[in-house]
């Protein structure tokens, strides 16, 4: 597999973090982890977690109605924390030699 985009890796994160989350859950733990920075729109968030479920990176966990609005509730599956701890593993690496350079160069050309 590739290296995670953005949107995929906030969402597969907040789910890890979770037993089980709907949509809205997932954009305001994902606009949490990030510090506000990726906010999701709701065409991205359900793209995104179409395309995660048909990889089988997470499973739709059920549904509900909630003040006459329909929610679907999504978890990680192994395999969607397999790939995360993969891409968590390499991205911290980078960091880390990133931090390295940093400190070592001296600064920026």
């Amino acid at each position: 597999m590739t290296e995670l985009r953005e949107p995929t890796w906030f969402v597969l994160t907040a789910l890890a973090g979770h037993d089980r989350l709907h949509g809205y859950g997932i954009t305001q733990e994902v606009q949490k982890l990030s510090d506000g920075r990726l906010q999701l729109k709701a065409g991205t968030l359900y793209a995104t977690l179409d395309r995660l479920s048909r990889d089988g990176l997470i499973t739709a966990v059920g549904d509900d109605v909630v003040e006459g609005r329909f929610r679907r509730y999504y978890s990680i599956s192994p395999n969607g924390r397999q790939i995360l701890a993969r891409e968590a593993a390499e991205r911290q690496r980078v960091s880390g030699e990133a931090l390295r350079r940093l400190s070592f160069g001296g600064g920026v050309a």
